[in-house]
């Protein structure tokens, strides 16, 4: 009985990783991590998304398609040909009878005022670039959203593995505790205790696996995989929590990188172009024509009719400028106005993104590091105390099981703040433009925990 009290003591003092790595035999292992799935790493699980998701998809379509207008925005109207047939007789439909008879084909060219077909094709080219940078900023969230999603599902996985571990310590206290009770050293609430921690971290075992199905089918959705396929986790990946650099920093790298802000500027520059085009709309637009009209018979004095030949010149009178063209620039002008709101509304969204995820961050980051350096070492010595204590009964089955509940509970938060300092690392890197890791005053990680 007193070995297992030592065995039990000895393994609250070892490091969280060779703790798992001891319990990993015997570790509850999730349905989504069976043998048969292949190991999900974070960086595969990124080139997935950004391969096949369907949404970023048909954004990069979208601006395949916005690319190809400014080159048809460029060119003029396609000419009309026209077929006549002119002053033909009713009597008889005789193309010889009257000498103004003609069969006519004729060819006019539209011609917009000069300087308006440049402007749709940069408006149209404007257009396009914010359509690429929209894909861009797609690509920035959508990286954001799977690290984010990766990163819980390991938090997941390693509360599952920390709840077996205190089971497999509970089950053998359990059998302390009845070994106690039956050579009257020890209370039969103590037993019931015990088996109460057990049926409560069953508990807290399905409410995990739950949280992680769900979990791994959003993950799926954004791979573009069937939500029901098992998602698994490498055992143990290197923790690396350094300190970013300072705010201003990461918000001037924001305003230089963020393809929001590209996109919003392209947007203002596509409604100024169309404000100006608006402004070329009280020109007119001119047509130029030939024509040439074949007759059909002879002259009084036996000679052949001649064909005709004519050129055609129109042109669109803007005579209603205050009702149409007028109304169109105020129109125009308001556009280019609402799209300047657009960017600076951008601008302040950004800046809240960035402030937001550096100092979600940070607080995660200071969390972990205390629990690691801190806060664990202490649980794991009152746990061992307290275990020592209890075999010689100087310490109720009660604090017993308090301080391993504790223990657990802290085990858990450091993988949660671990979990949550690396969403908010994807969220930094999304706020700041880059798909690369942001810099860091410092590259020494400050912690990590080798693979298992």
């Amino acid at each position: 009985m007193f070995a297992r009290f030592f065995r039990i003591a000895g393994l609250c003092l070892l490091p969280i990783s060779t703790v798992m790595a001891a319990a990993g035999d015997g570790a509850a292992v999730p349905p989504a991590a069976s043998e048969e799935a292949a190991v999900l790493r974070l960086s595969d699980a990124v080139d997935a998304a950004l391969q096949d998701n369907p949404g970023l998809a048909a954004m990069r379509a979208r601006a395949a398609a916005a690319a190809a207008v400014p080159e048809q925005a460029a060119v003029l109207p396609d000419p009309r040909l026209q077929l006549n047939a002119v002053n033909l007789p009713l009597d008889t439909f005789s193309l010889s009878q009257e000498g103004m008879t003609q069969l006519q084909v004729a060819v006019v060219q539209a011609l917009p005022f000069p300087g308006k077909l440049s402007l749709r094709e940069r408006a149209a080219e404007f257009d396009s670039a914010a359509a690429h940078d929209e894909v861009g900023e797609m690509r920035l969230q959508l990286e954001r959203d799977v690290r984010s999603l990766w990163w819980r599902l390991y938090f997941l996985d390693r509360a599952l593995e920390i709840l077996q571990r205190n089971r497999q310590l509970l089950r053998q206290l359990v059998e302390v505790a009845q070994t106690k009770y039956r050579v009257g050293q020890g209370l039969q609430q103590d037993v019931l205790l015990a088996q109460l921690e057990l049926s409560r971290l069953h508990d807290q075992e399905i409410v995990l696996l739950g949280s992680r199905r769900g979990e791994e089918a959003r993950l799926n959705a954004l791979l573009n995989r069937p939500a029901d396929l098992p998602v698994r986790l490498p055992g143990m990946t290197p923790v690396v929590l350094a300190e970013p650099v300072d705010e201003p920093r990461l918000q001037a790298q924001a305003l230089r990188n963020r393809p929001l802000l590209a996109a919003r500027q392209n947007a203002i520059e596509a409604a100024r172009t169309r404000l100006d085009l608006a402004r070329k709309d009280r020109s007119p637009d001119f047509s130029l024509g030939a024509r040439y009209g074949r007759r059909v018979g002879d002259n009084p004095d036996g000679s052949s009719r001649a064909d005709f030949a004519s050129v055609m010149f129109s042109m669109t009178m803007p005579i209603f400028t205050s009702r149409r063209q007028d109304s169109a620039i105020e129109q125009r002008g308001s556009q280019l106005q609402q799209q300047r709101y657009k960017l600076d509304e951008a601008r302040q969204r950004v800046g809240r993104e960035v402030s937001r995820a550096l100092a979600d961050y940070r607080a995660a980051r200071e969390q972990a590091r205390l629990l690691e350096t801190g806060i664990l070492p202490q649980a794991r010595q009152t746990v061992a105390s307290m275990l020592a204590a209890y075999q010689v009964d100087k310490v109720d089955f009660l604090n017993v099981v308090r301080v391993q509940v504790m223990l657990f509970n802290y085990e858990t938060r450091y993988w949660r703040a671990v979990s949550a300092a690396n969403q908010a690392q994807a969220a930094l890197q999304a706020a700041v433009g880059s798909s690369s890791a942001i810099d860091f005053q410092s590259s020494r990680p400050e912690s990590e925990v080798p693979h298992e």
